[in-house]
C-alpha cells in the first residue's frame, strides 16, 4: 500500500486523529504534543497496525514515524485495560541506540500521559540493578536496545511470554549493526504469536530479504519514493581542500553566527578533533560518540538543545535517534561510508515540515562517495566553492574512493538486473549462492541452536 493508493480510497479532505477512533485520552496527549492532523506516514500506518497487521514501513526521517507505531500500541493495550492484571510487558519496541530509544521513551510520555500505562527504557545507559526492579514492578511497554534486554533475560529477570506486538524501529540500523544474532535470541523469547512493525528511513535489499522471513503477510506502506530526503532540505556540497575543513567550518559558521550547528564526522577520532578545533576557534563546541559514557552524551544533548553552546559534533551511530527541534542547520564534515547514512545525517534538519540546510564538505578522495549517494537520491547536489579554502590541483591527487561504486541496486525502489544462477558448490572459502539467513541457519545447525523466524 502506497500513500497514494490510500488517499484513492478517501475523500478529498483532510484527515484528523479524531478519524482514527482512538480514545479520548490518547486524543488528550496527541493535543498536548501539538499535533493538530496526523503527517502522511501516520495516515497511511495507523489504520493498518489497529487492525493488527505486520507492517513494513518506510518514510522519510523526520515524518512522524514514532506516533505511527506508538499511537496504535497505546490504543491497544488501554482498550485491555492496565494495572496488576498485566505484570509483564505486552509491547517491545527494539532500538539500535540509547539515545532513540530514550527518544521514544520521551514521545510515549506524553502520547499515553492520561492512559495509565507504565513504560520503560531499558538501555546499556542504566544501571542493572535498578532497571531489573523497574521492570518486575511491572511495565506494559519496554523500550528496549538489543544488548541490555539480553542482558536482564540472561539474568532471568525479564519475562517476555506476554507481548502482543514487537516493534523494530531504525530497522536497517539493527541489522547493519550486526544485532542479527541477538534479534534472533530476543525472538526466541517471545511468544508463537504477536504483531510485527518495522519502520525505517531506508530499507536495503538485505534487510528486505530478512525481513520477509520475519513478518507474516506484511502490509508495505511507503509515503515517499524510498531513498529521498525531505523536500523542505535544501543540499549543498562544497568543494574543499580535505587540510582546510576545520577552518572553513569554523569561518562559515561565525561569518554567518549560525547558533545551533549539528556536524557529523565517520570517526570517534575525529569528533574529538573537530570539537577542539571548534573550541581554539572561539566557538562553544561539545561532541557524542560512542566512547563518551551516556551520562555526558545526555547532558552535552540537553546543553545543545538549550543553546549553552553552538556546534554539536557527532558520529553516525551516536547522532541516530536524536530528535533537535527546529535544528536550522547540519554540517557532513566528512561524507559516509553508505550512502543510506547520509539520508539519516540530513534528516536531523527540516523536520516535521521545517526548513532546513545540509551542507557537505567534499575533498577529492571523497567525489566517490558523493557519486554513490548522487545516485541514490537520483539527483546532482549543487557545488559551490569558497576562495581560499578550495582543493588545490584536483586532477593530481590520488582519489581512494574513485571507481569503487557501492551496490545500490535493489534498494530504494533502484532496478537490479537479474543475474545468472551460481552454483551452490562448496570451497575453502565457503558456501556460495546462499542466502545470508541461510547461512545463518547453517551456523545455529553446526552449534546445536534453533532459529525461530516467524514462517
Amino acid at each position: 500500500m502506497t500513500y497514494c493508493e490510500l488517499l484513492g480510497v478517501m475523500k478529498e479532505v483532510s484527515m484528523t486523529f479524531n478519524d482514527f477512533k482512538l480514545s479520548n485520552t490518547i486524543l488528550e496527549g496527541i493535543k498536548d504534543a501539538g499535533y493538530t492532523v496526523p503527517t502522511p506516514v501516520q495516515e497511511a500506518t495507523i489504520p493498518v497496525a489497529l487492525k493488527g497487521k505486520d507492517i513494513l514501513a518506510s518514510a522519510k526521517t523526520g515524518t512522524g514515524k514514532t506516533a505511527s507505531f506508538l499511537l496504535p500500541i497505546i490504543e491497544k493495550l488501554i482498550l485491555q485495560g492496565s494495572g496488576e492484571n498485566f505484570p509483564n510487558p505486552r509491547a517491545l519496541v527494539i532500538a539500535p541506540t540509547r539515545e532513540l530509544a530514550r527518544q521514544i521513551g520521551e514521545s510515549f510520555k506524553v502520547y499515553a500521559a492520561h492512559t495509565g500505562l507504565r513504560h520503560f527504557v531499558l538501555d546499556g545507559g542504566g544501571k542493572i540493578p535498578s532497571q531489573v526492579k523497574k521492570v518486575q514492578e511491572g511495565v506494559d511497554v519496554i523500550i528496549a536496545t538489543p544488548g541490555r534486554l539480553l542482558d536482564l533475560d540472561k539474568l532471568k529477570k525479564i519475562n517476555l511470554a506476554k507481548v502482543q506486538m514487537l516493534i523494530l524501529d531504525e530497522a536497517d540500523t539493527i541489522f547493519d549493526m550486526g544485532f542479527i544474532r541477538d534479534l534472533e535470541n530476543i525472538l526466541n523469547l517471545l511468544p508463537e504469536k504477536f504483531q510485527t512493525m518495522l519502520f525505517s528511513a531506508t530499507f536495503p535489499a538485505t534487510v528486505k530479504r530478512l525481513s520477509e522471513q520475519l513478518l507474516r503477510k506484511p502490509e508495505h506502506i511507503t509515503v515517499d519514493r524510498l531513498g529521498t530526503t525531505a523536500d523542505e532540505i535544501k543540499q549543498v556540497v562544497y568543494d574543499v581542500d580535505k587540510d582546510k575543513k576545520s577552518d572553513l567550518l569554523s569561518y562559515m559558521i561565525g561569518a554567518q553566527n549560525w547558533q545551533q550547528v549539528l556536524v557529523f564526522t565517520r570517526t570517534k577520532v575525529l569528533a574529538q578533533k573537530v570539537e577542539q578545533d571548534m573550541i581554539d576557534s572561539g566557538l562553544t563546541a561539545s561532541s557524542i560518540h560512542g566512547d563518551k559514557k551516556q551520562g555526558a552524551r545526555t547532558k552535552a544533548l540537553n546543553a545543545f538543545k538549550e543553546g549553552k553552546f553552538r556546534v554539536l559534533v557527532a558520529t553516525d551511530i551516536a547522532a541516530r535517534g536524536l530528535d533537535i527541534e527546529n535544528l536550522p542547520y547540519v554540517i557532513n564534515y566528512d561524507m559516509p561510508k553508505l550512502s543510506s547514512e547520509y539520508i539519516h545525517r540530513v534528516g536531523r534538519t527540516g523536520r516535521a515540515g521545517k526548513k532546513g540546510l545540509a551542507i557537505s564538505f567534499v575533498c577529492p578522495d571523497e567525489e566517490g562517495m558523493l557519486q554513490n549517494i548522487e545516485q541514490l537520491l537520483r539527483t546532482r547536489i549543487p557545488k559551490r566553492r569558497i576562495k581560499g579554502y578550495e582543493p588545490e590541483k584536483r586532477d593530481i591527487v590520488k582519489r581512494r574512493f574513485e571507481g569503487k561504486k557501492e551496490d545500490i541496486k535493489g534498494a530504494f525502489g533502484h532496478n537490479r538486473k537479474k543475474a545468472p544462477a551460481k552454483s551452490k558448490k562448496t570451497s575453502k572459502r565457503g558456501v556460495s549462492g546462499r542466502s545470508l539467513q541461510d547461512a545463518e541457519n547453517a551456523k545455529n545447525k553446526k552449534s546445536g541452536k534453533k532459529a525461530n523466524w516467524k514462517k
